[in-house]
């Protein structure tokens, strides 16, 4: 067995030891990251329906063109991002939730970007 798939399965094992206390609700939605090797995603997500209420990451139409600099500067802007279309929804106030990720690098730095841009978790 390489190393990527244990890798993988810890990363899973933490993400359902995490989900288990991390729960979206109408009031506090889940704020979910997601990174691959090139991209990073985030969701703001309603549990109790099952919804997406918005969706931003690197390869959304406001930010494709305007990336330059570090995967660090383009999570920033992917976190600035959210917590606007937060905003725009009303949404002041959400759980977030790291996905099993460890907490620093992109992680971080898209968290930063979130709070800095007046989102509460």
């Amino acid at each position: 067995m390489t190393a990527a798939p244990r890798k993988l399965e810890g990363r899973e094992r933490r993400k359902l030891r995490i989900r288990k206390s991390v729960n979206g609700t109408t009031e506090r939605p889940r704020l979910s990251v997601f990174r691959s090797a090139r991209h990073i995603y985030a969701q703001v997500i309603d549990d109790t329906t099952g919804k997406t209420l918005a969706a931003a990451s690197t390869l959304s139409k406001d930010l494709r063109t305007n990336l330059d600099g570090t995967k660090s500067d383009e999570a920033k802007k992917v976190g600035a991002l959210i917590a606007e279309m937060c905003r725009s929804k009303s949404i002041d106030k959400v759980v977030f939730d790291r996905n099993g990720y460890r907490y620093h690098g992109r992680i971080k730095a898209l968290a930063d970007a979130a709070r800095e841009a007046g989102l509460n978790f």
